[in-house]
Parts: structure tokens; sequence; C-alpha cells
């Protein structure tokens, strides 16, 4: 499974800020806000590869970026390796300390048997999940020649040539949770999925993705924001495209499927396929103002 991060807006009300930088790399705390997301992503152990799609004017930021993320990363490994061979550098002396003690009070022959103890090397290991990352770039330079988020999925499926399970990703967002109870719901349903919440307030479903489900959460319908929505399930842009409905997905455009937000190809997937939905355990923070930025600081500090 790959993971394909949509990250090719321009955030035009987060100016000046985002200007001349991308959201998904502003700082939260100690990190960004796209580290914070892939550092849970990179847990889930079947997930390779990240893609981030960006455009041309932001690209080579994203380009260091990753390269300072993977620099990082191997120098944590290897300073991990290195705290598991000094440790085990010290087990073994004091398993041998021990040893000589209990020799000493128990005679020449056990302090012989002692001194044949065998050295076993430590070795530490963990899950690095995706640590690769590729950086695609639109080429686009201007908000009003963006591709649209759409365009930017198929645009990786294509250049990449991915023909496999993909977990598709918006960049602007910080989850009170982590992706891999939806990755594990993906597996246990065998189709394409997408999350789901319960949204209390009318104006805001009026502004969103909404879904209809049955009780198996097999999603029935899906509106954009709607006038009248058809239930207080609202979507997020959360998704998981098995592989089996990838050719869907690159023919989408060619059967009026809608380009700019990656609700438009869930809304067209409700008809082209079988898709279920993943209620979110927790909440989740969407940065989509300099307001909401400044207020995420305050609660991820």
């Amino acid at each position: 499974m790959k993971t394909i991060v949509i990250a090719a807006g321009y955030a035009t009300r987060l100016y000046p800020l985002t200007e001349n930088f991308p959201k998904p790399l502003l700082q939260i705390g100690s990190s960004t806000i796209l580290d914070r997301m892939l550092d849970d992503i990179d847990t889930i152990p079947e997930i390779t590869e990240h893609i981030v799609v960006t455009n041309h004017k932001f690209a080579s930021i994203f380009q260091d970026w990753a390269d300072t993320r993977h620099a990082r990363r191997s120098l944590s490994r290897s300073l991990s390796l290195s705290k598991g061979d000094l440790e085990s550098q010290t087990n073994r002396h004091a398993r041998r300390s021990l040893s000589r003690s209990l020799s000493l009070s128990k005679g020449p022959s056990n302090g012989d048997r002692a001194s044949q103890t065998p050295d076993h090397p430590s070795t530490s290991s963990g899950s690095v999940g995706g640590d690769k990352i590729r950086i695609l770039d639109d080429g686009t330079s201007t908000n009003e020649t963006r591709l649209g988020a759409v365009l930017d999925l198929i645009l990786a499926i294509e250049t990449y040539g991915i023909d496999e399970d993909i977990l598709v990703v918006a960049a602007d967002n910080i989850l009170d949770f982590s992706f891999r109870g939806f990755v594990e719901e993906f597996h246990r349903k065998g189709t394409s999925m997408i999350m789901c919440h319960q949204e209390p307030e009318i104006y805001k479903l009026q502004r969103t993705g909404v879904i209809e489900v049955d009780d198996d959460f097999r999603v029935l319908q899906m509106q954009e924001k709607p006038k009248e929505p058809v239930s207080h399930w609202a979507v997020p842009p959360f998704y998981i495209y098995r592989r089996e409905d990838l050719p869907i997905i690159r023919e989408a455009l060619q059967h009026g499927c809608g380009f700019d937000a990656p609700g438009n190809l869930a809304h067209y997937m409700v008809d082209a396929s079988v898709l279920h939905a993943w209620p979110m355990p927790a909440g989740r923070f969407d940065i989509g103002s300099l307001d909401t930025y400044e207020e995420a600081k305050k609660i991820y500090a």
C-alpha cells in the first residue's frame, strides 16, 4: 500500500503566511502538520512509500523537507542501533560479572563453566513504514491554474504506474487518532473506504460531503455540499482505494467526475463501485485559516 498526499493547493486563506510556503509544512509545536500525519502512518507495516503531490512553486521546498526527514530518520535509526549495541555489551558485561561472582562462591569448576558463557548480540528493530518519500511536481504555479485534487491523484497513479491499494490523505489536518484502525477496517471489509464523523450542525454539513449508510456502513449515497443533508455523517478528506478500483479512478474524469475537491471522486465512486465508511474514533483539527492555525499551535504545542 502507498500513501498519496494531496498537497498541491496554495492555501490562499492563510496568506501571507503561505504565500511562499506550503501549508502542510507549517510548524505545530515541535513538528509540522505533515510530519505529524506521516509519523503515524509510518507505524502501519504495509505502507511502504509516500507520494506527495505538490505544485511547481513549492516542489523544491517539499524536496528539501523530504531529504531532511530521511536524514533525520536514518540518524535516529543509527543511534537506536548504537544504543542497542551498547546495552547488549553492558548486559553481557553484567552477566559475566555475575557469573564470575557466582563462580568464586562455588569453586573453580563453576568458574570455568561461567567463562564459556556465549555472547548473543542483541538487535534493535522496528517498522519504518513509508520511509521512502517521492515528491511529484504537478507543474502548476498559481492558484488559478491548479489541477485540482482528483487530477493530482490520477497524475500520481499514472506517473508511478501504481497498481496497489492507496491511502489518500489531505495534508492540512491534525488527527487525534491513528490511521491504523482505518487500514484494519479496510482489510476487514475488502472494499474501498472513506472516513466519516457525526456533524450536528446543519450549516457545516452544507459545506462538506455527506453520506447515507446502511447498518453495515456501506455507503448508499454521497452528497456534495447539500442544501438538505441526508444524514449527519460528514466526510473528511481521507480515503482508501483498493487496487481493483484504480481503473475506475483513471477513467473517472471521462465520465463526468469533478476534478477540484477530493470528495468529488468519492462521490463518483459510490455509484461506480462499493464503498464502506469508517466512523472516526476521535476528533480532527482542520487548519483552514490564520485563526485556526493559531488555535492549533496552542492546542498541540
